[in-house]
Order: structure tokens, then C-alpha cells, then sequence
């Protein structure tokens, strides 16, 4: 899974008109979108200021945690470019691998009914992604692991995240810092 949350958008939107604003952001779905859709991954969500992306194995490959951290890596490098003339968005993103539920989910009698992912997994993920710093991905251990990514050099974070009851490790990716992934 990766996850992608835009910093400060709540100051944007109060700095710009709502024309402009989405002007923005819907460059910001289409990139997140293009880096998550050129990795084998499905855009499952792009709302509010955030995108969610998820790499099913069945559907990625073997290498689906690989693919996840590499569209981590180009919506870092595209972000640290210009988004639009007038201003260049930050973003905190997560990437992490583990067993979670994907498909239908029903809201009951109203008939409501949309494509979601549930479990442990899908909230450390979204947890990593609100404490990634502005221009950083926390990729969890779990998903280094899985991505064969080489870590020795990179930034190690213990993170107590709200809700859980014990620490997560995750390492530091950052746009000026390119790293090597083997291969499978």
C-alpha cells in the first residue's frame, strides 16, 4: 500500500479560490495517479488531500512492495518540481506490505457501496503517512523487506503510532537520496 497526504492544504485552501485550489490538487491526483497506475498499482482513493494506492501480489507480482516504494519515489521527485506555477506541494507519503482486506464494502440498508481496504495493516499504513515529514516516505520495515530496498544508510525511525499498542520501525526516503532496490 502507499499512501499520499498533501502538507498544508488546509492553508492552501485558505489562501486560494476553490477554482484554483482544485486546479491544484487535481494535478497533484494525476500524478499520484500516474506513479501509482505505471507501477502496477490501483488508485483506489483520491480524496480530500490524500491518494491511496494498493499492489495486490495477484494483480503487481511477486514484486508488488518493489513497485510500491518506486512510485514512492517518483512522487517525491516529482513533487520536488513544480506542481504549477505558483507553488510547489509537499507531501508526507507511507509504503507498507501485510495481509489486509480488499473488496466490497456495503454501508447497510442505503445501498451504498464502495471498493475499501480494512484491517491492522491498511491503519499502520495510514499512521506512517500522517508522520512522514513534509518531502519524506516512511517505508515500514515490513515493506523494505519485502522490496529487498538497502538500508544501511538509511534514516531508522521508531514510531509509537496512535492507536497501537506497540512501535513500528520504518526507514527515511527522501527525494535527494536515491537508493537501489534488488531485484527478484
Amino acid at each position: 500500500m502507499i499512501f499520499v497526504d498533501v502538507r498544508g492544504s488546509v492553508q492552501m485552501g485558505e489562501q486560494m479560490t476553490p477554482t484554483d485550489f482544485s486546479r491544484v490538487m487535481n494535478e497533484f491526483y494525476a500524478m499520484a495517479a500516474n506513479a501509482i497506475i505505471e507501477t502496477d498499482g490501483f488508485l483506489l482513493e483520491a480524496e480530500g488531500d490524500h491518494v491511496v494506492g494498493v499492489y495486490p501480489p495477484g494483480f503487481s507480482g511477486a514484486q508488488h512492495a518493489h513497485k510500491a516504494v518506486t512510485a514512492g519515489r517518483h512522487l517525491l521527485d516529482a513533487m520536488n518540481r513544480q506542481v504549477s506555477n505558483e507553488l510547489r506541494l509537499r507531501i508526507g507519503i507511507s509504503v507498507h506490505t501485510g495481509n489486509v482486506f480488499i473488496g466490497t464494502v456495503s454501508a447497510g440498508e442505503a445501498g451504498v457501496q464502495d471498493i475499501n481496504i480494512l484491517g491492522d495493516n491498511v491503519n499502520i499504513a495510514a499512521r506512517l503517512a500522517a508522520s512522514a515529514k513534509p518531502d519524506e516516505a516512511l517505508v515500514s520495515d515490513a515493506a523494505c523487506a519485502a522490496a529487498l530496498l538497502k538500508i544501511d544508510d538509511l534514516e531508522s525511525r521508531e514510531l509509537q503510532l496512535k492507536g497501537k499498542t506497540v512501535s513500528t520501525l520504518a526507514r527515511v526516503l527522501r527525494h535527494s537520496e536515491p537508493r537501489e532496490i534488488g531485484d527478484r
